[in-house]
This record gives structure tokens, C-alpha cells and sequence, in this order.
């Protein structure tokens, strides 16, 4: 069952109070390097980096220029969203929470009248800065304009779940969304039913056993399960004339699956495994290849390793997208700001205490060790690329400690709790430490995240890009970018990068990448914030 989109809205529009806002929203590049046309739009773009080669005890840094040609399809298509875990906490918020956007939906709450929006999301709710004005002043446009790119209110929604309640009734289970909200989307999501979904016991706790009432026949791997999920796709794109799909996986955390030589390893052993029926090839890992293998872009929203090296090989190798890991929603966020803030100021953080506890589903299911390990791998690697580039307050070796702890609790319900407590170094032996309590509406916090990696993904395969330098580095033909959607990290605790590149969790760098990527495709530079029109006199 789906939901059907809706246009997008475009041009002036009223605010809260009723004025209708004239500033534009949208913006035309009038240069040379960018070329316009119905169907793409193409740039040419001047990379610029810094070469850095050791002479003795030197540092040599050599600028550097590589000139890219970008290419936009400018259609947007008519995408649909198909969810593993659509009857879960965020599958029910998010299909919810598109409704209400879609129809314009307000309800009573007891602080007043609550309007649909899309806060939370980048996309939707936060602008870039487009250049200065005459004056120079900042001019700023919605995120969302930068380039065509889909509008949440337009997916089509469908997906998978263990459990066959519809989500109506789920979204009650859920207990995340106010009781007047629920009433206005009710009807529309009682006719929503989620496919049968892959269930391996031995991958998730076994307190979930009792909502797996919608499950494929089998217990284990199975090309029958991958076709299956083909199968599944293809129906859903046929049945909604759609031109796109993107599922992402947003059901229960996994335990780590092992890495084995000859089991998951390359490509083909993974393939061979799954026709064998092997114990270490998890649910994510057979919907991240049935989704390589339809073509169908793949995000995992959970901290398992779904992208073993053999599920990576096999995207490369047919050029499909992938993305990962883990909803980067509320304390993990915070953490990633605050210690590139701390370090970059000099701050030599030595210890990092996060605890953490939640009583939703996903609280349930990760009270079982095996299933926490992979939530605490995720949560404990965000700060090392910071610690990593600042070889003046961390000697070759140094780390501050980390500790995650996360606890069931069920009375707070889908309100995560998270304290954390930073400890730091500071000038000649001083000390500073710095105590936060998040309280996190997790599931409200998660399903933007989901409507900004969906969206950033499809518009990911509308984009490409050759050298455009003369000689020998010119290419010919344009290409996509990688399988591996680095691009996504903003989002991701964990992100998944291409084979040999580095993790970047910095904060502002992953925004930076995320708004200059767009930038290169309308031909923008980068906007160095250097403001130099206000001190050059």
C-alpha cells in the first residue's frame, strides 16, 4: 500500500502570520561557465587544493587547479521511498509526518496550534548563503533550491516490516506523535500495510520475536529472499509509475555480522554465501543487494556493518549507490559540534562520558549486548579524524577516553535521554568540564534525517562529472560519482566512505562538502567567509 504525492509548492508564500513572503527562491548563475538548457544544467569548475610533499624538516605546499565539468538533469522524477522497518518508530513518524506536510494539516496542542513543517531537515528547513548583495550583505536561499531536487511531499511511500500492523495502529504503538495529529493522518494510514519482511532471528534480540507476525518463509540467507525484494521493488514501481526508488533501512539495529575470508570478503563469495545459506550474511546485507542488483539506491540508518567489503565490491562493480551508517539525530550531533569546537580551539579534550537511556522499541532491542556493541561502535568513532588533525595537543598515539553506555528505560518512551560529560585540558594545567542533558525526541529528530538522505541521494544520480583539463587528464565520457555516498555524512554517525579514503566526522567540514558539491554544480566557488569587502578600506 502506498501514499500518493503531491506537487511541491513553489513561488511566494504565506508565513505563520499571514504576509506573504516576496523574497525570492530561486536563483539563476549568469556566467560563463554555466550553460542552461530544459533538460541539465552544465558547469565548469575550478577545484582548488593544496599539494603538500615533505622536503627535510619542511612542509613544500604547492597550490593546485583541476578544472571539472558538472552535468544537472534537471527533470525530477517521480521517486518513491520504500522503508525497511515501515511500521517502526520512525517509519510511522515519517510516513505521518509527509501526510500532514502534504495535506497542510494544523492541530491543537496544548501550547496552541501546531502547523506541519519540516524542521529538522537540512534540506527543507536550513538555507546555504548564495553570495552578498550591492550593499554586501548576506543573501541566502533555501537549501532546497539550490538545485531540482525532489520535494518530500511528492514521494511515494511503501516499504517492509516483521511486523503486519497496519500503520495506523503502529503509529499507536509508536507513542510518538501528539493524539489531534494522528487523528487527521489515521484514515489515510489505516490503508497502508507493510510488505513481509527478512527475519533472521540470531541478527536481532530476541524480545522482538513476538512482533514477527510478517515475516518471509525461511530463517536464514537465500537468493530467494534477494529476488524476493526485487521482486518487491519492481512491483511497487510498476504499481505506482514511478521512475525512481530509494529504500533505506531504518529497522531494528543488527549485531555485527563477522568478517570471514571467502564468506563475505569480495563480490562473488558474497553471492556464494547467500546461495549457500551462510549464518553470517544479515537482513540489511540481503536488502543492500537486492537493491545493487535492481539498481535501486540503498541507505542503512542503523549501526550494523550491512556494507561488509563484499556488499561494497558489488555496488562498484554495477555502479549502484549505497550509503551509510546510522541516523546521526541528537547526542551524536552534539558531540560531533562541541569536539571539533573544543579542539580547533586549542582544547585538548581528554575523556568523553556519554550515557544514554530511552524506552522505544529501539532501546528494547539494543538492551541486548550484542545488538549495543554495534550502536557503541557507531557512537565511539565520531571524534577521531578531529583528534587526529590536531598533532599539537595529541602526540602520535593519544586519545581522549570514550565511553558510551546506553539503558532501557521504559517510562520515558521514545524521549531519549543522554548526558554527557566533556573533560579538557586547558591552559597550564587547568581543567574544564563541560556537562550536557539532551533530551532528544528521537524519533522526531530521526525522520528528517531520513527525508534529507533520501532526497540528497536521488539527486546524487541526476549528477555527473568528468575532468575537463586539457591533455591527458581530459576524459571523455562523464561518470557518476562513487557507489559509496560519502556525500550523506552529515547525517550518518558512522559514514561509509569509498575503500582507501578517509572518515571525515567533523561537523562543519561535512556540511562544507555538502553545500560546495552543490555549489560546483551551478558553477559557484566555495564562499570563503573571508568578508574581505568589509575590511579593505
Amino acid at each position: 500500500m502506498t501514499t500518493n504525492g503531491i506537487n511541491g509548492t513553489n513561488g511566494a508564500h504565506a508565513n505563520g502570520d499571514g504576509h506573504i513572503n516576496t523574497t525570492p527562491k530561486t536563483f539563476v548563475v549568469n556566467s560563463p561557465n554555466v550553460v542552461y538548457t530544459d533538460e541539465e544544467i552544465r558547469s565548469k569548475y575550478t577545484y582548488r587544493t593544496t599539494l603538500c610533499t615533505v622536503e627535510g624538516d619542511n612542509y613544500v605546499a604547492v597550490p593546485k587547479e583541476t578544472v571539472y565539468d558538472f552535468k544537472v538533469d534537471r527533470k525530477v522524477p517521480k521517486t518513491g521511498l520504500m522503508l525497511v522497518g515501515w511500521g517502526g518508530n520512525n517509519g510511522t513518524t515519517v510516513t505521518a509526518g509527509i501526510l500532514a506536510n502534504k495535506h497542510k494539516y494544523s492541530w491543537a496542542t496544548k501550547e496552541g496550534t501546531q502547523e506541519a513543517n519540516y524542521y529538522g531537515s537540512v534540506i527543507m528547513g536550513s538555507t546555504i548563503k548564495l553570495g552578498i548583495d550591492a550593499k554586501g550583505k548576506d543573501v541566502n536561499v533555501p537549501f532546497h533550491n539550490v538545485l531540482p531536487m525532489v520535494h518530500p511531499n511528492d514521494l511515494v511511500i511503501g516499504g517492509w516490516d516483521i511486523s503486519g500492523m497496519p500503520l495506523d495502529k503502529a503509529m499507536d504503538r509508536a507513542k510518538v506523535l501528539q493524539p489531534t495529529m494522528k487523528e487527521l493522518v489515521r484514515e489515510e494510514m489505516s490503508k497502508m500495510v507493510p510488505l513481509p519482511s527478512i527475519y533472521y532471528p540470531d541478527f536481532i534480540a530476541a524480545n522482538q520475536e513476538n512482533r514477527a507476525d510478517n515475516v518471509l518463509p525461511g530463517s536464514k540467507a537465500s537468493m530467494e529472499h534477494v529476488e524476493q525484494i526485487r521482486k518487491d521493488i519492481r512491483e511497487f514501481k510498476a504499481a505506482n509509475g514511478l521512475d525512481k526508488i530509494i529504500v533505506l533501512w531504518t529497522a531494528n539495529t543488527e549485531r555485527y555480522a563477522d568478517l570471514i575470508d571467502g564468506v563475505n570478503d569480495t563480490a562473488d563469495n558474497l553471492l556464494k554465501s547467500i546461495e549457500a545459506g551462510h549464518e553470517e550474511v544479515s537482513p540489511s546485507t540481503i536488502f543492500a543487494v537486492a537493491c545493487i542488483l535492481e539498481s535501486t539506491p540503498f541507505i542503512n540508518g542503523s549501526p550494523q556493518n550491512t556494507f561488509v567489503p563484499g556488499a561494497i565490491e558489488l555496488a562498484e562493480r554495477h555502479g549502484a549507490f549505497i550509503g551509510g551508517d546510522d541516523f546521526k539525530s541528537g547526542q551524536t550531533k552534539m558531540k560531533s559540534a562541541l569536539t571539533d569546537f573544543l579542539i580547533n580551539a586549542g582544547i585538548k579534550l581528554t575523556s568523553i562520558a556519554s550515557y544514554n537511556h530511552l524506552g522505544n522499541n529501539d532501546g528494547y532491542n539494543l538492551s541486548s549486548q550484542k545488538q549495543f556493541r554495534s550502536k557503541e561502535i557507531s557512537k565511539s568513532n565520531v571524534v577521531d579524524d578531529m583528534v587526529a588533525a590536531n598533532s599539537v595537543l595529541y602526540k602520535e598515539g593519544e586519545h581522549p577516553d570514550h565511553t558510551v553506555v546506553i539503558k532501557y528505560m521504559p517510562a520515558v518512551g521514545d524521549d531519549k535521554r543522554a548526558l554527557d560529560e566533556y573533560y579538557a585540558e586547558i591552559f597550564c594545567g587547568g581543567h574544564q568540564t563541560i556537562s550536557l542533558f539532551n533530551v532528544c525526541e528521537d524519533s522526531l529528530l530521526a525522520s528528517p534525517l531520513i527525508i534529507d538522505l533520501v532526497v540528497i541521494t536521488e539527486i546524487m544520480t541526476r549528477i555527473q562529472w568528468k575532468a575537463a583539463e586539457a591533455g591527458a587528464a581530459a576524459e571523455k565520457d562523464f561518470k557518476h560519482f562513487h557507489s559509496v555516498l560519502s556525500v550523506l555524512s552529515y547525517m550518518l554517525k558512522a559514514p561509509l566512505t569509498p575503500p582507501g579514503t578517509p572518515v571525515v566526522n567533523a561537523l562543519a567540514k561535512q556540511r562544507a562538502a555538502l553545500t560546495n558539491i552543490f555549489r560546483a554544480c551551478v558553477g559557484l566557488e566555495p564562499e570563503s567567509d573571508m568578508t574581505l569587502e568589509h575590511k579593505l578600506f
